[in-house]
C-alpha cells in the first residue's frame, strides 16, 4: 500500500515475476517478422511498491497481445540505479516509478527513448522534459500526518497545524521522520521545508526540530508502522511524515472496519511527488514499451491506482473510488520544486541535512 523508496543504496538482484491471467482471452500477438518468433511479452522495470489488479493487466494483454512481466529489484532508487547500470543492455522495455525527487539522475544518464503517448493531451500534470523522454503517470503528496485520537485531551495539546508547530515546545519528542539520505518521503519532507523556508531558513528550522526532540529513522516502514502511535504497533510518536492518502488507507485497512480515519493530515505541509514512466533506450521490445506507457494512461489503469498504490491519477476524467475521494487529502496548492532544481542541489542538500540532523 505504501511508498518505500530508497534513494542511495544500489542493488543488482533482479526479481522477475509474471503478471496477468494466462486464462484470459487475448488478441493475436504481434506478427512474426523475417521468420523470427513474435514478441509476446513486454517487460516493465518498476519499484517494489508497484501494484495493479490482475484484471487490469489482463485487459492490457487482451488489447495488445502482450503479457506483462515485472522486474522489481527493490525501491525506486535501486530501480533507477539498475536502469543506469544496464543502460546499453536494459533488463526491461519500459520503466515506471521514477519520481521528481531524483528524475534528473535518470534524465542525465539518458536511459529513455523519446516518446509522446497519444493521451499526452489529457494529462493534468505538465511533462518535465521537452524531449518527451518521460510521461507523468501519477502524483502523491508527502505530508505531516498525526494520530487524531492522541491529541486534545488529558492535558495534551490540539493537533499541530503547520510546519512551525513541529518546533513548538508543546510538541517536543512527538515527531518522527525518515532519513532524507535513505528514504524518498524523508527527502520529500526535506524539500518541503526548503520550499517553505527558503535557502536561508531551512537549516535553522531543522536545528529547531532537532532541538525539539525530532526522531529520524531509516524508512517509512519503521516510521509509520513501528514508531507512529496510530501505525498498528506500539509506537510512541503521534506525528509522522507520511502521505496524504493515509486517511483513506486507514479506513480501507481498518479491522474491524471503521467509517472514519484515525489519522489526520496537515495539508499545508504536503510536498507533491510525481511519478513518471518511459520507454528504455535500447529496449528489446520498444513497441511493447510504448504500448505499456500508453496503457498506464488508460482509464482502466488510472482508476485502479488509488486503491492499489494509494496515488492520484493524472488523466482528466479518471474517477476516484468513493473512500479515496472522501478521505485522501489532495491539497490545491502543495509545496513543489522542479526536477532541475532538485537535481542541481539534491546531493548538497542531503549532505548539509545529514551533517546538521543525523551526525
Amino acid at each position: 500500500m505504501r511508498r518505500l523508496y530508497a534513494v542511495l543504496p544500489i542493488g543488482l538482484t533482479v526479481l522477475l515475476a509474471a503478471c496477468g491471467s494466462s486464462n484470459s482471452k487475448t488478441t493475436a500477438p504481434p506478427t512474426t517478422i523475417a521468420g523470427k518468433p513474435a514478441i509476446t511479452t513486454v517487460v516493465l522495470l518498476t519499484h517494489s511498491s508497484f501494484a495493479a489488479s490482475k484484471s487490469v493487466l489482463a485487459e492490457f494483454t487482451k488489447e495488445t497481445g502482450y503479457k506483462v512481466k515485472l522486474v522489481q529489484p527493490g525501491d525506486a532508487g535501486v530501480m533507477v540505479n539498475e536502469a543506469i547500470l544496464r543502460k546499453d543492455h536494459p533488463v526491461a522495455d519500459a520503466l515506471y516509478g521514477v519520481d521528481n525527487t531524483f528524475l534528473s539522475r535518470a534524465l542525465d544518464a539518458d536511459i529513455f527513448e523519446p516518446y509522446s503517448p497519444p493521451a499526452l493531451g489529457t494529462i493534468t500534470v505538465a511533462a518535465p522534459d521537452t524531449q518527451h523522454r518521460v510521461t507523468p503517470i501519477d502524483t502523491a503528496n508527502v505530508c505531516v500526518v498525526y494520530d487524531k485520537a492522541w491529541f486534545g485531551h488529558s492535558g495534551r495539546p490540539a493537533p499541530p497545524a503547520s510546519l512551525d508547530d513541529l518546533a513548538d515546545p508543546r510538541y517536543k519528542n512527538l515527531t518522527v521522520t525518515e532519513n532524507a539520505a535513505t528514504s524518498s518521503p524523508g527527502l520529500s519532507f526535506l524539500l518541503a521545508t526548503i520550499a517553505e523556508k527558503g535557502n536561508d531558513g531551512w537549516q535553522p528550522y531543522w536545528k529547531a526540530l532537532k532541538d525539539n526532540g525530532l526522531r529520524v529513522v531509516d524508512d517509512w516502514t519503521e516510521a509509520y508502522q513501528t514508531d507512529f502511535t496510530a501505525g498498528g504497533g506500539s509506537g510512541d510518536r503521534p506525528i509522522v511524515v507520511s502521505y496524504g492518502s493515509d486517511p483513506a488507507a486507514d479506513v480501507v485497512f481498518s479491522d474491524p472496519h471503521r467509517a472514519t480515519p484515525n489519522v489526520g493530515v496537515i495539508a499545508s505541509t504536503c510536498f507533491q511527488q510525481t511519478e513518471y514512466a518511459g520507454v528504455l533506450h535500447n529496449a528489446h521490445n520498444s513497441t511493447g514499451g510504448q504500448a505499456l506507457v500508453n496503457f498506464l494512461l488508460s482509464k482502466a489503469f488510472q482508476q485502479d491506482m488509488p486503491l492499489q498504490m494509494y496515488v492520484n491519477p493524472v488523466v482528466k476524467g479518471a474517477q476516484l473510488p468513493a473512500v479515496y475521494q472522501q478521505w485522501a487529502v489532495v491539497p490545491a496548492e502543495p509545496l513543489t520544486m522542479d526536477a532541475a532544481t532538485i537535481g542541481a542541489h539534491r546531493d548538497t542538500w542531503i549532505k548539509e541535512w545529514t551533517d546538521l540532523v543525523v551526525q
